[in-house]
């Protein structure tokens, strides 16, 4: 069994693969300056945002966020696992792609296990659909609901029969009776064996980005409840991050400019069968923000779709605060609240496709369905009403990032309560708008990143790696209490040893953990500064750390000394600290 790939043998093929290359064998680029342009693959969108940087050898959208070195865009655009991505641009510059001695870690040998074990059980439920004798009811059943056979074969649909055993007796080894428990599709008993999770239910296998089966969920054919069943959290299957349909979506090969989140499979797999293949559905769960950071990097326009009562408007407002926080400029989501008694496989056999495609676009803006669900809770008629309103939407404001979309949102509440923008914004945000022409919130924010030495050392690291090369190890600063330093440290101890690796390639010792995003984040900012400045603007802020390090270290050696006295060791740091102004900054002489 291959070991795990040395990261050397990944900073070394980076090294040799141009970005622009690899992304332009499949997206054409245009050259914008040092840059390339084009439209993302990842989102719809008209105007170009997502750019290509040769010295960086890193790809950003601007649109949608995606980014990343060429190992990320191989892995997002043609759905590649880390090592096939390796595979692939290793064959592409002629080298072999070694490993390490040993076996590959043990859990993504189980997760291939589960993969197979998945794709071995969607064959089992489908044959049942042909083969099982009771199987005449589930087809009935389909047939009623009219789907062909064409979509249950594009949908892969299947039948679990009914019986406690009839998937445990198909798996004939303990491995794999083992791999189904772990998967969820077996339930292991207390007195030991095991029993079918699924019974006498329209098996709907699924998928993930890739097309691989990732669990399951299973209709009931009479009125017996739950009428839905999905698949447990598993090591390969994590509700708050799939969405039923949305593989199939992609692949109808249609252009797509909106997807229409509903609630069940079976209305995903109705409206494809009416030609509306932009559905997807939640698997029993709200959407969440990774569900709509999926959705947005396919289309810019998102629609919910939910039953017009009471409950379907309270999953409706659920929805509305998770979309919040990634509503970035670009993006766009609506609400469409079906009549009563109607769900959208109803509703478009009784209206027609056209119809209901008409419906999706009529739908109401988010920033409608905000003002109006809050305003129906509030007097706006009166003062203590209109500051009601102000107080119910300051959170939820708060909620949205930085963007064109959140001043409009607020002039909209200036609008509605009275209250004049300025005031306004120091009452939701804390701080009041910037007066005409003192500069954009993008400039504030590049303001907010000098003022941070921590943020400035590690986006000029990202910018110029070789950096790092002329200073001292240990710095001076790795004991300073203070949000980013860990990070930063690791950064420079990266940098010293290997000065020439490109931004891309830096990031991808991060991938997989939580700073990953924020350095691309960094990575991405703008600079307002020429070359020439960059090494003393970076000295410059690794001795302001020196310098704050020292002075916390003082500060907490006198706080020791007034309740408990200091060691003789102690005495003399402490002297040592307050006597030097301008301690050493690490560089070498």
């Amino acid at each position: 069994m291959a070991g795990r790939i040395p990261q050397s043998f990944i900073d070394e093929l980076l090294n040799r693969v141009d970005i622009v290359d690899v992304i332009e064998q499949r997206l054409p680029l245009k050259k914008a300056g040092r840059e390339y342009q084009a439209c993302c693959p990842f989102h719809n969108e008209k105007t170009p945002s997502f750019t290509v940087s040769p010295g960086k050898q890193f790809y950003h959208c601007f649109g949608c966020g995606a980014h990343g070195s060429a190992v990320g865009f191989l892995m997002e655009y043609e759905n590649l696992a880390f090592p096939e991505a390796i595979e692939e641009l290793a064959r592409s510059a002629g080298m072999e792609v070694p490993h390490e001695a040993g076996p590959a870690p043990r859990a993504d040998d189980r997760r291939l296990d589960h993969y197979s074990l998945l794709e071995k059980v969607e064959r089992f439920y489908r044959a049942q659909l042909r083969q099982h004798p009771q199987s005449a009811r589930a087809v009935d059943y389909l047939k009623a609901r009219g789907l062909s056979g064409e979509i249950a074969q594009t949908f892969g649909l299947g039948y679990a029969p009914p019986g406690w055993d009839s998937l445990s007796s198909h798996l004939t080894d303990a491995h794999q009776r083992q791999l189904a428990i772990e998967l969820g599709l077996l339930v292991k008993k207390d007195e030991g064996g095991c029993y079918d999770r699924f019974r006498d239910r329209i098996m709907f296998p699924i998928r993930d980005r890739r097309g691989r089966c990732v669990g399951f969920g299973g209709r009931v054919l009479g009125d017996e409840k739950p009428k839905y069943m999905n698949s447990p959290e598993s090591p390969v299957f994590h509700k708050g991050q799939e969405l039923y349909g949305l593989f199939e979506a992609r692949k109808a090969g249609q252009k797509l400019e909106r997807l229409l989140v509903v609630e069940g499979y079976m209305d995903v797999v109705a409206l494809t069968q009416f030609g509306l293949s932009n559905a997807v559905a939640t698997l029993g769960t709200a959407t969440t923000p990774e569900h709509l950071e999926r959705l947005y990097r396919t289309v810019s326009e998102v629609v919910f779709c939910f039953d017009g009562d009471a409950a379907g408007r309270r999953a409706a407002w659920r929805a509305l605060e998770n979309a919040l926080p990634v509503m970035r400029d670009g993006r766009e989501a609506r609400f469409l609240f079906l009549p009563e008694g109607e769900d959208p496989d109803t509703l478009v056999r009784r209206i027609g496709a056209d119809a209901f495609r008409e419906e999706t676009v009529d739908s109401v803006p988010l920033s409608e369905f905000f003002y109006e669900s809050l305003c129906q809770q509030v007097d706006t008629g009166s003062v203590d009403g209109r500051a009601r309103l102000v107080e119910l939407a300051r959170p939820l404001l708060n909620r949205l990032p930085d963007s064109v979309f959140r001043d409009l949102m607020l002039e909209r509440l200036s609008q509605q309560s009275g209250l004049k923008l300025p005031q306004l914004q120091q009452r939701v945000f804390g701080k009041p708008a910037p007066p005409s022409g003192t500069g954009t919130a993008t400039e504030s924010r590049r303001r907010d990143l000098s003022r941070s030495p921590v943020r400035m050392a590690i986006r000029l690291l990202l910018e110029q790696p070789a950096l790092g090369s002329g200073l001292d190890s240990p710095m001076g600063f790795e004991d300073l209490d203070l949000p980013g330093v860990p990070l930063l440290a690791e950064l420079l101890e990266l940098t010293r040893h290997s000065p020439h690796l490109s931004t891309g390639a830096i990031l991808e010792h991060w991938r997989g953990r939580p700073e990953e995003q924020h350095l691309a984040r960094l990575a991405t900012s703008r600079l307002d500064l020429p070359s020439e400045g960059f090494e003393p603007e970076f000295r410059g802020a690794v001795q302001r750390l020196i310098e704050q390090r020292n002075r916390q270290k003082a500060e907490n050696l006198l706080t020791k000394e007034r309740q408990s006295g200091l060691s003789s060791l102690e005495k003399s740091e402490l002297v040592q600290l307050l006597a030097s102004g301008q301690p050493n900054s690490g560089q070498r002489t």
